[in-house]
């Protein structure tokens, strides 16, 4: 069978690998029909040093696909049944576990796709309970954006930041994956959206999906406009995963008691923040990473409601580099699909 596979670093290939068993007891086999390529995938690309891992490598963080098989004692799925996967390699045991906070498991095992072989290959087994059922008028390819891009939104939003109707939200880089799905959740809630991005092309798209205003950051200082339209006062939130470029302009971006949110740093890992400026204002930071398996049922939820991903292109299998290459040169507005 086809997987694909990081063989060296930025070098990435379609190798023919052996099936697997057959499911044992409490797994499922996924037969992939469709794999989202996010930041991640790009970061495992280039080799960063913080990944223990060793190549080769499957690839692929996020996927959809159909149950084509069943492993004994497993009864709330069933061959044919079209599903995501949680790639978090939770113990499924512990306490953050038990309480539903998969994303806090205290004995993670790494991430598939990225730590260990992922997704991104014709057949592969987990165990059941990381499988989730896409809702009947979901396409594989929207589905396939579950785990990551819309369960990572759907955890920032709304389990940490909090968004509410009436609230206002800066989201920076609107044309990602993430950005993006940040826009549409949260008009669709009732916020006021203000959005970054990097060309003035990409400002019609984001307009059309819902942003109130919209700024090129490679032209205008976008605190300074964000301030002038807000009067001064800021907004309530600040939805953040650039990272060192655009951190210090978010919190300035925030009215008095604000919430910054941040899931990455494809700017870079650290920076400096003014102290006086964080206590005085009262700002509150906060991390999140990646989301729950609740998460990718309430994003799946949405997407059967009407609420899809914004798709920039679909490529198949043996153009993943490519891909990969416009994905890390931001040049997409929205998420990249590999098909099966």
């Amino acid at each position: 069978m086809r997987a694909l596979t990081l063989v060296a670093d930025r070098k990435i290939e379609v190798l023919d690998v052996p099936e697997p068993a057959a499911p044992q007891g409490g797994e499922v086999q996924l037969r992939i029909k469709a794999v989202g390529l996010n930041h991640l995938d790009v970061w495992g690309w280039r080799g960063m040093a913080f990944a223990k891992r060793k190549l080769p490598l499957v690839v692929g963080v996020e996927a959809a696909g159909e149950i084509a098989g069943v492993g004994a004692g497993v009864t709330d799925l069933k061959v044919g049944d079209r599903v995501v996967g949680y790639g978090g390699l939770t113990c499924g045991v512990c306490k953050a576990c038990r309480e539903g906070r998969d994303n806090l498991c205290e004995n993670v095992a790494g991430v598939m796709g990225f730590h260990v072989d992922g997704f991104a290959r014709d057949l592969l087994n987990m165990p059941a309970r990381r499988v989730i059922k896409v809702p009947d008028g979901v396409a594989f390819r929207d589905a396939a954006c579950a785990p990551i891009a819309f369960g990572t939104v759907q955890h920032m939003l709304f389990d940490n930041a909090r968004l509410e109707a009436g609230e206002s939200i800066l989201v920076q880089a609107g044309g990602s994956g993430i950005g993006t799905t940040a826009i549409k959740m949260s008009k669709a809630v009732g916020a006021t959206v203000y959005t970054t991005v990097g060309d003035d092309e990409k400002i019609a798209k984001a307009k059309a999906l819902g942003a109130d205003h919209v700024i090129n950051y490679r032209t205008d200082r976008f605190a300074s406009v964000v301030r002038k339209l807000t009067a001064k006062k800021g907004v309530d939130v600040a939805f953040e995963h650039v990272g060192p470029d655009t951190f210090n302009g978010s919190l300035l971006c925030l009215k008095r008691g604000g919430r910054l949110v941040t899931c990455g740093s494809t700017s870079g890992q650290s920076t400096d923040i003014n102290l006086f400026q964080l206590y005085l204002q009262q700002y509150r930071i906060i991390g999140s990473f990646g989301c729950t398996i609740k998460n990718v049922h309430e994003s799946l939820a949405k997407m059967a409601g009407g609420l899809t991903p914004v798709i920039d292109t679909e490529v198949p299998l043996a153009n993943v580099a490519d891909a990969l290459a416009r994905l890390e040169g931001r040049k997409v507005f929205g998420k990249i699909i590999v098909t099966f």
